[in-house]
């Protein structure tokens, strides 16, 4: 059995759609609304590493203190970018889905086919 997991915020309508498109395909994730349960560092690492990509690859700058805290600035390593993300759990970027067949952010929302299983 295939386990799927999405960090979920029900207030993001691309998230939603996400979660939607999910359910549609037959799968019922386990939804983690990572706002009010926030991923561990450790967690988070081992997403990005999952995924491949860059730490800024997942930061959202709209809604979040993004440039209040001047993230924008290269002198943040990765270290120190994911301390900011478990501090303000509101910087990861939405929605990123897991899966047995990989992880990754879903945008655009069709990206999430991809980890779904065949069935």
């Amino acid at each position: 059995m295939s386990t799927i997991k999405i960090y979920h915020n029900p207030s993001c309508s691309t998230s939603r759609k996400v979660l939607d498109l999910i359910r549609e395909n037959g799968f019922e994730p386990t939804v983690i609304q990572y706002l009010k349960t926030p991923p561990e560092r450790e967690t988070l690492v081992a997403l990005i590493q999952k995924m491949g990509v860059s730490v800024r690859d997942i930061l959202r700058e709209r809604g979040t203190p993004y440039a209040e805290l001047g993230l924008d600035d290269a002198k943040w390593t990765d270290d120190q970018l994911i301390d900011f993300i478990v501090e303000h759990p509101i910087l990861l970027n939405r929605p990123i889905v897991d899966s047995d067949r990989g992880a990754k952010l879903c945008r655009p929302i069709e990206s999430v086919l991809e980890l779904l299983p065949s069935k």
